[in-house]
């Protein structure tokens, strides 16, 4: 347990961005698996589902919750399924 003041602040902001960011991956995990269960499906709101599933990747590397590659590759397979299922 930290002891300086400044640190002890420190250690709630962390707990805090930390919360914030878990936040932002469950939801963007959640995207992600409605718009591959949408293709899987063959639904017709499919190139909708991807849209948005590319908005919150997008979204999550601004914010560096992923690094900017796994970002272009996760876009990269969905619009590969998407392709795929014409």
């Amino acid at each position: 347990m930290p002891n300086i003041k400044s640190a002890k602040k420190r250690v709630k902001v962390i707990a805090v961005k930390t919360a914030q960011n878990k936040a932002v991956k469950t939801n963007l995990k959640t995207v992600i698996k409605n718009a591959e269960l949408a293709l899987a499906n063959n639904d017709a709101n499919k190139a909708e589902a991807v849209k948005l599933a590319v908005k919150k990747i997008d979204q999550a590397a601004a914010k560096n919750i992923l690094h900017k590659n796994c970002a272009a590759r996760k876009k990269s397979h969905l619009a590969s399924k998407l392709n795929a299922v014409g």
